[in-house]
């Protein structure tokens, strides 16, 4: 069955979801029109004079809370805005400059083959009762390198599993799951940190003013979502989906793989590995050094004690920068995939050139976020929307499970997940500070959804590709076969993030070191709880 056929046939929700995916304009233009309604709604709020009490804002003649009105993006002050500050909107949004710096360094480790080279050295040699959890384990890690965990891991699986006497498909759904399903569990942070703490931060400061964002502040919430989709992916593959398949039969021409992604390491790779290891090390150790050494940068000794590593957080996208160039410019001075200064340069340009789309997306983004500010129907919605949820009285794990199925619902329409998170954070993340939940927590729990449902999302771009995978494999491998098998991995990570994100938030643990699950609204000037101000 071809996979046009394939796509054709699909019925029910799946065929639904498809088939309202595709109809769904690119993400885009989806915030050009969500710019067009916000004007639409800015306008007939100003003019019913929606209202609410500045939680920030306190009147110290009076002690009332300062009333502040929703205003029309069309009023000639936001028009000015618009027009004058559009280079600075861009520009200044704060994803955009965590993204770029931290892909100058990872784009070189990519293209020099170190990422690639790390994951194959990783899974090869792995003895054959740890070949599933291996290779979940590197694609879970393997997300530092991005697309390379989807270009080079996900065949190569499928590659080990035929070697060991297994079904290779076996191979492919659980990287896959691991690379994709458990896209937001990782050991360390990386670049999804800081494109997603940035697009939180600019959320915070859209309503209560400067706040730095830690993209640490899902490190120990990240860190224990590896530990728990592993065994979950690893007992669905040998247990579930590997019987359902059968026994595998290469069929005549099948299972060949033009990459030959299972070579041997040669002498060179194996020095640049080495000498990588090394580079990594010395960067970790001259970071150490800037924090805990006398008189070190990363360190205020001015500050409290829980803000004394604030520098260091927010060094933390510049070490992965030159963390991530030191590496492969060692792997590849010793592999001979860079031979000078001009090679670097050269993988540096093409690192951004790769980001061209993000940048076009980055655009839209930025003025939907600046605009949502101007109109303050961000603050007023948040204030009203925190009253509501009190209303209710949701326990805390309650309504960030809430969130964890609404993300993981709205995934399946909009694959992007910094498109989603530009979305929704702007109301979520200052609602839930007004209800004493921190921005890291939040974020922790839009990953958990956002990450699930990745495998059974139409509109997922790789999509396509694991099918092709598949198919080298078995010839009638289709759509709906691909999407019957990776269902199981999603339903479970889906309840086992959500189950994780209730206890972790029920037990009080930290979310990342100096990020906390609750937050004191009065840390972001908040003086006390306000109710909305009835509209005009």
């Amino acid at each position: 069955m071809t996979q046009a056929a394939a796509a054709a046939t699909q019925k029910g929700f799946l065929g639904w979801v498809e088939r309202t995916g595709n109809k769904l304009p690119d993400p885009v233009f989806i915030f050009f029109y969500l710019i067009a309604v916000l004007i639409v709604v800015s306008v007939i709020a100003a003019w019913a004079g929606t209202a609410a009490s500045h939680p920030a804002e306190i009147d110290p003649d009076t002690g009332a809370a300062r009333v502040i009105t929703a205003k029309s993006l069309l009023s000639a002050e936001n028009i000015q805005k618009l027009w004058v500050d559009m280079p600075k909107t861009f520009t200044h949004f704060h994803p955009l400059g965590y993204v770029l710096v931290v892909m100058l360094g990872a784009g070189v480790a990519e293209r020099a083959g170190l990422f690639g080279t790390a994951m194959r050295a990783g899974v090869r040699n792995a003895p054959k009762f740890l070949l599933t959890p291996l290779v979940v384990l590197v694609g879970m890690v393997g997300n530092l390198a991005a697309d390379a965990a989807y270009v080079v891991l996900i065949p190569l699986a499928g590659i080990l599993f035929a070697a060991a006497g297994r079904h290779p498909i076996a191979g492919i759904a659980a990287s896959f799951a691991g690379v994709s399903g458990g896209f937001s569990a990782n050991l360390f942070p990386g670049q999804l940190d800081a494109l997603l703490f940035g697009i939180t931060e600019a959320s915070v400061e859209t309503v209560f003013g400067d706040w730095t964002a830690n993209i640490a502040g899902n490190w120990f919430f990240i860190a224990a979502m590896t530990f728990l989709f592993l065994p979950v992916i690893w007992y669905l593959t040998d247990k579930v989906i590997e019987p359902k398949l059968g026994r595998y039969v290469a069929a005549e021409g099948a299972g060949a793989d033009p990459d030959d992604a299972d070579k041997p390491l040669t002498d060179g790779e194996r020095k640049g590995l080495k000498r990588a290891g090394l580079a990594t090390l010395a960067v970790i150790a001259l970071w150490i050094f800037f924090t805990v050494g006398p008189d070190t940068p990363l360190y205020d000794e001015s500050a409290n004690a829980e803000a004394r590593l604030t520098p260091f957080y927010q060094s933390l996208v510049a070490g992965f920068f030159i963390l991530f160039l030191a590496a492969a410019w060692a792997y590849g001075k010793a592999a001979g995939t860079i031979k000078d200064h001009r090679d670097l340069v050269k993988m540096m340009s093409e690192a951004m050139q790769d980001l061209g789309y993000y940048l076009v997306l980055a655009f839209a983004a930025a003025h939907f976020v600046a605009m949502f500010a101007w109109s303050e129907l961000g603050l007023i919605l948040a204030v009203n929307g925190a009253n509501f949820l009190q209303g209710f009285n949701l326990p805390a794990p309650v309504l960030l499970a809430v969130i964890v199925l609404f993300s993981g619902f709205l995934n399946l329409f909009v694959g992007s997940a910094s498109a989603k998170w530009a979305l929704l954070a702007p109301v979520l993340v200052p609602m839930l500070i007004l209800l004493g939940i921190s921005p890291e927590t939040t974020t922790a729990a839009y990953r958990v959804g956002d990450s699930a449902t990745n495998l059974i999302t139409p509109l997922m771009v790789y999509l396509p590709l694991i099918l092709i995978f598949c198919q080298r494999w078995q010839k009638d491998f289709g759509l709906g076969s691909l999407m019957a098998m990776m269902i199981p991995y999603s339903m479970a990570l889906l309840v086992a993030g959500t189950a994780l994100i209730m206890l972790w938030v029920g037990l009080d643990i930290p979310m990342g070191p100096g990020a906390g699950v609750f937050t004191n609204p009065a840390d972001y000037g908040i003086i006390e709880s306000v109710d909305a101000a009835p509209a005009g």
